[in-house]
């Protein structure tokens, strides 16, 4: 089981008067109400997502106009590009999920910067938020920007893409070409998430089968470049991009 074992760690990371200032007076207003996170896994009751309620904009919009994509974040760290991309894409909304309090807090402060109304938070475990608070088959997208690639082997029963994984987040996506998205820089780590989700029935790789193909998506240009990419490209890493979609029937 995925649940099972915890793929981050909460740190006791301090946070600028900045970042605490936005986490406080904003938390309420742009974060979904979950448990506070504790040292241990612990079974809780999750509220499941209502996405009119969560996004008070989708219920007023009248019949006529199209339904607005949701895109899951998972694992956004200091948020800047989960941002950026809410900033260009206005009619899209984005649920971003991290235990990393700095960073829900520095999101916190980019939202009230940028007046957006097309983010929520959810500072909790991702595997217990997707089990057990999305509505299946409502994600236009999911996101997995340079996931913690835990490159110990002892470690790699930690790693969040592992068997299981799929069926975990597939389900969630829409069947009309939902997508999941994944970028690292770990090679090791590329490999191993590519054999994990090739192994799929419900997941296509867009760029899995064609000549010359080696299963790895080229930049996609909308994707803003995140500090972990900055640092992995100055190490000299090749950075691995993986695009996946949703069939509506098994392969």
């Amino acid at each position: 089981m995925v649940e099972e074992i915890r793929s981050y760690v909460v740190r006791a990371t301090r946070m600028s008067d900045h970042q605490k200032d936005a986490y406080h007076r904003l938390y309420d207003r742009f974060c979904l109400p979950v448990p506070a996170l504790g040292p241990t896994p612990a079974p809780v009751e999750l509220p499941r997502i209502e996405w009119k309620e969560t996004f008070p904009h989708r219920a007023e919009a009248s019949s006529d106009e199209p339904e607005r994509p949701i895109i899951l974040d998972i694992g956004f760290g200091m948020g800047y590009e989960l941002a950026e991309l809410a900033d260009a894409w206005r009619h899209t909304d984005f649920l971003g999920v991290e235990v990393h309090k700095p960073g829900v807090g520095k999101l916190l402060s980019e939202i009230e910067r940028r007046s957006l109304d097309n983010v929520r938070i959810a500072r909790y475990d991702a595997v217990a938020v997707c089990r057990r608070m999305i509505p299946p088959a409502t994600l236009a997208g999911i996101h997995l920007f340079f996931p913690d690639p835990w490159p110990k082997k002892r470690h790699h029963k930690r790693r969040l893409v592992r068997p299981g994984f799929p069926e975990l987040v597939t389900p969630l996506l829409r069947r009309d070409g939902g997508y999941l998205y994944l970028v690292t820089d770990w090679e090791n780590y590329a490999h191993w998430m590519r054999e994990v989700l090739d192994a799929s029935p419900l997941l296509l790789n867009r760029y899995g089968g064609g000549e010359g193909d080696d299963g790895f998506a080229p930049p996609q240009p909308w994707r803003p470049r995140t500090a972990f990419e900055r640092k992995g490209l100055r190490k000299g890493h090749r950075i691995f991009e993986l695009l996946y979609h949703r069939v509506s029937e098994p392969a």
